[in-house]
């Protein structure tokens, strides 16, 4: 598997980045650790988690993900040899079974970090991400920004809280997640200006369905050597195309929690059902097409890739040996063009 360097460090991590938030809820602790062997098996060495997972988030699974990579970790003995990434918690009123209320103070990033280093039975994170901002913005499935007074905790307190860390190699490196262009590159000058480490990633959302990372966010990924961690590069599981025509597959994720409709319409629908023809000319799945794709963006340092089953996990593997030619790409634009962003 192609590996890329995270940031301007000197750590290379695979092209595909193992996705986490089923364990503890769709998924066993046993179906975990096979996930985990298949994808280093297939030559994996990023595996990507969080502090609330698995989704969705609620107080008597929380942690429990973690503790599912932990347990592999501690049997299995490959720590050194895997780049292991979470993340703390950002504030919201939906997250209070989190110590009561999380937020990015240096406090609560303290706490959580010994959480999941527990947990995780590790003694370092290779790279720790703020989940969310803590002042209000537009993510989480927002595209247009309306100001509010509302501040949040300093950027400059939170990040003095992460340089405490880094020096003391506890967390190796960190990143934004769900951040904005101008978060981003507010958190790249205040770092230079506290004379500490720049963030290395970005995790934001990026798909077929959602490619808006592309209109500010690309750009600052490059010059600032601050690549994109992609996250629901299927949107959902619905670029697989399991939930066109209504269906609404047993287990599937959209069937069992309503909270993940974001990516289902009227212009998805038509999208998906689009990119699917595109697939079926080309001789591969529609999850492949997906996968491919965003493998394939030069501002994509990794594409996190998740499943609930052995067969979803292994055709996602399969998606690095997929290069879409020219004709595909441009058949893509065509419809990119046509329905532009239909699902923040």
């Amino acid at each position: 598997m192609r590996k890329n360097q995270l940031g301007n460090t000197d750590i290379q991590v695979s092209e595909l980045c193992l996705g986490t938030m089923t364990w503890g809820e769709q998924n066993s602790e046993a179906e975990a650790h096979r996930q985990l062997d298949m994808a280093v098996d297939a030559g994996i060495n990023f595996i990507d988690t969080a502090e609330m997972y698995p989704v969705p988030p609620k107080a008597e699974t929380q942690g429990r993900t973690e503790s599912c990579l932990g347990s592999w970790l501690s049997a299995g003995g490959r720590r050194d040899k895997l780049i292991i990434a979470t993340k703390v918690t950002g504030p919201g009123d939906w997250m209070t079974h989190i110590r009561n209320g999380p937020d990015l103070s240096a406090g609560h990033i303290d706490q959580a970090l010994a959480g999941s280093l527990e947990r995780l039975r590790t003694d370092y994170i290779d790279l720790y991400q703020l989940h969310w901002p803590s002042r209000p913005t537009n993510f989480f499935g927002r595209l247009g920004y309306e100001h509010e007074t509302r501040e949040g905790v300093p950027l400059e307190e939170t990040l003095l809280a992460l340089n405490k860390h880094l020096q003391a190699g506890t967390i190796r490196h960190y990143g934004l997640s769900n951040e904005t262009a101008w978060g981003t590159m507010k958190v790249i000058a205040l770092a230079d200006q506290l004379g500490m480490p720049r963030p290395v990633s970005i995790q934001n959302p990026y798909n077929l369905l959602n490619r808006s990372y592309e209109v500010g966010l690309a750009e600052v990924s490059h010059r600032e050597q601050c690549g994109l961690l992609a996250y629901s590069p299927l949107a959902f599981g619905v670029l697989s195309g399991k939930y066109l025509q209504n269906r609404r597959p047993e287990k599937a994720r959209l069937t069992l929690f309503s909270r993940f409709s974001r990516y289902t319409g009227d212009l998805a629908e038509q999208a998906t059902a689009a990119y699917a023809g595109i697939a079926e000319s080309a001789g591969i799945s529609p999850a492949q097409l997906a996968l491919a794709f965003v493998n394939q963006r030069s501002f994509v340092t990794s594409n996190i890739i998740g499943a609930t089953t052995e067969a979803q996990l292994q055709e996602n593997l399969s998606s690095v040996d997929v290069r879409l030619s020219s004709d595909i790409m441009e058949a893509v634009e065509k419809v990119h063009r046509a329905i532009s962003n239909p699902c923040p």
